[in-house]
């Protein structure tokens, strides 16, 4: 392509003093990146990538990730630059302030143009790397008239030494994602000082190593940016750009040092970076000719976006899928296990239910995309019928994502980021902790990404303490929105499944047994699981306590329900399985299903939370200490989770 390089250097240099008058006037903000990488945004969004302001969701645009989140001012500067009709000027300036659209990292849903929330570093590359499988994926499925589009991603040194990174890049070179293509601001800073006081990888020989095609270039230079884009868009490999930039370029004192990096200019050094760059307007004022030239880059795949959208709008089965709609009675073969469990009184672990379930769901919901970090075998996450995704076929639904909790967790949130995919992955429940950054972002950005954690209590058994979660449950239900679902049964954990397909802006988390449980419900009529808590075993008369329990436990209550019925005593057994939801019901419903008498509360973990249930005048079995390694029947009885001291602790009350 031939470029005009004096105009991109003018547009260039618009992204430049928008993103340091913003910050400046915020007082606060990361000008470095923005200044350092203005010039290879200017050619990337002046020449080549396909997005439409008009139409920000547009289904077959090109994804573009700033994995580097805190140079958010550059993203900013772009879209109004672009022309994105949900940002003014008045958002430049009012960057970083409560309330603001203009965040302090790229914030997901507060503006069209943004394809995902980053701040914790190396989430956004490693992110895109799903973004780029899903729009294999699709197009495997649907066609390069459909679905044909690059990830394009601006990365800095934190983010290749986060070691979520590394997973993520691996992956994307054994899948040969050639259409995602990262420039990494190669500008030899971090906070603290010069990179090399901290790393000293050949980052082109580490990419070189798992597949990538790399391209060193001047990040100032602009034939050499166009020349690597061209060349990254025949590869057929994905490939890593790395621009050796200035950081706070066109700064006179402060460009080139970790002085530029975090903090505003300063007046005075704002006022020699306009001089530098011979700019004369009034502050947040672009002159006219170089904001049309950056209007124009904004419409320049404007025809393109209606050619797709008349052949999109034929496609009612494609227009269906990246919608997200789910078929016509997706779960009626999920009610009608419930219904068999029920009449059969199926005993099985709740991961092996959850195997059952995806039976019945995988070959009915097609965007579902099933995988574990190397232990579907455990999970249980694989079903017959489903094929393994592979660099030779991209048609697949399974993942085989390797020892990587890392970068599954992060790989799902950019699968469900681009739509047209629901993701669901396995691991043990303990090394969720591996994806918690991931998750945590997932329930920020409200993306129905479903996570399959067996294993999910001292019940793992010999496998020890190192294996067996204990304050894993309570941490997860002090995370803002994500569901957390402990079923007790194969119809709890079909209700679990069928509430996780459905909540679009919620992440799930099924935590699942080992061991086998029976099935305790007499009626699938209602998705009880959807009130978060209910009484799964009444007592006929005024009951004298109420037991609560989750998951394995609930079958404890029960057993115990019967042993104090034997001593006259009745109580109710409510199972809770998703205190979430639970807490989103009337305060009529929660008294009703509680009650006012005693409440003791059983699970096989930390005691953490369930005061707000038992209140004052109750009890809580549980785990305040790590767990022990035996038969899993045998931890239980050394840590006093039994049938037997449930009636103790009822009795103690009467």
């Amino acid at each position: 392509m031939n470029i005009n390089k004096p105009k991109l250097q003018q547009m260039a240099n618009a992204i430049r003093v928008l993103s340091a008058e913003a910050i400046e006037q915020a007082n606060s903000g990361h000008p470095g990146m923005p200044l350092g990488m203005a010039d290879v945004a200017a050619v990337l969004f002046g020449c080549y990538i396909n997005v439409c302001p008009d139409a920000p969701r547009w289904f077959n645009r090109d994804r573009f990730v700033l994995s580097a989140g805190h140079g958010s001012m550059l993203l900013y500067s772009l879209f109004y630059l672009l022309g994105y009709p949900d940002i003014s000027i008045e958002d430049i300036k009012n960057f970083r302030q409560l309330g603001s659209k203009t965040a302090g990292h790229p914030e997901y849903g507060h503006l069209g143009g943004i394809d995902m929330t980053t701040g914790p570093l190396g989430q956004g590359i490693s992110s895109a790397v799903g973004m780029a499988l899903a729009e294999r994926k699709i197009n495997a499925e649907f066609g390069d008239n459909l679905c044909n589009h690059y990830t394009y991603v601006i990365c800095g040194d934190g983010c290749l030494m986060e070691g979520i990174s590394e997973e993520a890049i691996a992956l994307a070179g054994l899948w040969k994602l050639n259409k995602l293509i990262v420039f990494w601001d190669n500008n030899n800073i971090t906070i603290d000082g010069t990179v090399d006081k901290s790393n000293a990888t050949d980052q082109l020989a580490r990419f070189t190593a798992v597949g990538w095609n790399t391209i060193s270039i001047n990040g100032h230079d602009y034939d050499e940016i166009a020349t690597a884009i061209e060349q990254a868009q025949k590869s057929d490999k994905p490939t890593l750009i790395a621009c050796k930039t200035t950081i706070g370029y066109g700064a006179p004192h402060k460009q080139g040092t970790s002085k530029v990096h975090g903090s505003p200019l300063g007046a005075e050094e704002l006022a020699l970076l306009k001089e530098t760059l011979g700019w004369t307007a009034e502050p947040f004022v672009v002159p006219a000719e170089i904001m049309a030239s950056w209007r124009a880059a904004g419409q320049k795949s404007a025809a393109q976006y209606q050619k797709w959208q008349a052949k999109a709008q034929q496609n009612a089965k494609f227009n269906a899928y990246i919608n997200n709609q789910l078929p016509e009675n997706w779960d009626a073969s999920l009610n009608e296990l419930k219904e068999k469990a029920i009449k059969e009184q199926t005993k099985v672990a709740t991961r092996k239910a959850s195997q059952m379930c995806l039976e019945n769901l995988v070959q009915y919901v097609p965007q579902m995309i099933g995988g574990s970090a190397d232990l579907a075998a455990s999970n249980l996450t694989f079903v017959d019928g489903m094929q393994t995704i592979t660099a030779a076929d991209y048609s697949g639904n399974n993942i085989m994502y390797g020892i990587r909790e890392h970068a599954m967790g992060a790989i799902m949130n950019g699968l469900a980021l681009h739509d047209g995919v629901i993701p669901y992955g396995g691991t043990f429940f303990v090394f969720s902790d591996y994806m918690r950054p991931s998750m945590r972002l997932a329930a920020l950005m409200g993306l129905r990404v479903i996570y399959v954690l067996t294993h999910d209590s001292i019940g793992v058994g010999e496998d020890g303490p190192t294996h067996q979660p204990i304050e894993h449950l309570a941490s997860y239900r002090a995370m803002p929105n994500i569901n957390v679902f402990r079923p007790c049964d194969v119809v709890e954990t079909a209700e679990a499944w069928q509430l996780a397909v459905l909540n679009e802006h919620t992440p799930s988390i099924l935590a699942l047994s080992r061991q086998s449980v029976p099935t305790l419900r007499t009626s699938a009529e209602d998705n009880k699981t959807a009130k978060g808590a209910y009484i799964i075993s009444a007592t006929e008369s005024t009951p004298k306590a109420t037991l609560l329990a989750t998951g394995t436990e609930v079958s404890l209550a029960v057993a115990a329900q019967k042993q104090l019925r034997n001593l006259g005593i009745e109580v109710n057994v409510v199972s809770m399985p998703c205190w979430e939801l639970f807490e989103q019901q009337s305060a009529e419903y929660k008294q009703a299903v509680l009650g006012t008498a005693p409440r003791i509360a059983i699970e096989a973990g930390t005691t953490f939370g369930w005061e707000r249930y038992v209140g004052d005048n109750g009890a809580i079995i549980g785990i305040n200490s790590f767990g022990a390694s035996g038969k899993g029947e045998d931890v239980y009885e050394h840590f006093g989770i039994t049938a037997d001291k449930i009636v103790a602790a009822v009795q103690k009350f009467l």
